[in-house]
């Protein structure tokens, strides 16, 4: 049976594939994996949320759904000041998000976890995601609605949807939930979303 990237723990070889990609000015030399989103490579949506939004100016921060780890990497490298936690159900995708945060020099500051071992006393003052839009509408709406209720009174989530996989249908779901959602770019065929607490 293939793994699927939202597997807790994919059955294929690790099999560890570089990727380097400059985001905001800074070059990130990282290593990607079988059995994880976008192996070897910055996938398209990712590097859509990079071009379209600057990097916070520090505070708490959350890759949601964090795969390999390259928003987290990105962010703790920008954002020296920034306490980033990276959250993701697949295993192997938190241990390369580690090895990727000491590779850019960024292991104290980077808290790779599973869900549930992310203390619900923490909150956060910006969600980057590009979530997994895969695991189904209910599972996603699920996955929003227990995380974006942790960001603090004046934070945000920015998120990066294809607009063929349900964009514009989230941004109406996310209003009807009480939540300013706001596009802040178009690229691509997909979509960069703002969204702040009711």
């Amino acid at each position: 049976m293939s793994d699927h990237y939202f597997s807790a723990s994919p059955g294929s070889d690790l099999q560890r594939v570089p990727v380097r990609a400059r985001v905001w000015g800074h070059e990130l030399d990282l290593v990607s994996a079988s059995g994880v989103f976008a192996q070897g490579r910055l996938d398209i949506g990712t590097s859509v949320l990079f071009r379209s939004v600057e990097p916070p100016s520090g505070g708490t921060l959350l890759d949601l759904g964090c795969g390999y780890g390259v928003i987290a990497a990105a962010l703790a490298t920008a954002v020296p000041e920034a306490e980033v936690w990276a959250v993701d159900v697949n295993e192997r995708a938190l241990q390369l998000t580690a090895e990727n945060a000491a590779r850019v020099g960024a292991s104290a500051r980077v808290q790779a976890r599973l869900p549930d071992d992310v203390d619900d006393t923490v909150r956060f003052d910006e969600i980057w995601s590009n979530p997994p839009i895969r695991i189904g509408k209910q599972a996603l709406h699920d996955l929003l609605l227990r995380w974006l209720p942790r960001l603090t009174p004046e934070g945000r989530a920015v998120l990066v949807v294809g607009k063929n996989l349900g964009a514009d249908s989230l941004q109406g779901w996310l209003r009807s939930e009480g939540y300013g959602c706001e596009r802040l770019a178009s690229a691509k065929g997909f979509r960069v979303l703002e969204v702040r607490r009711p």
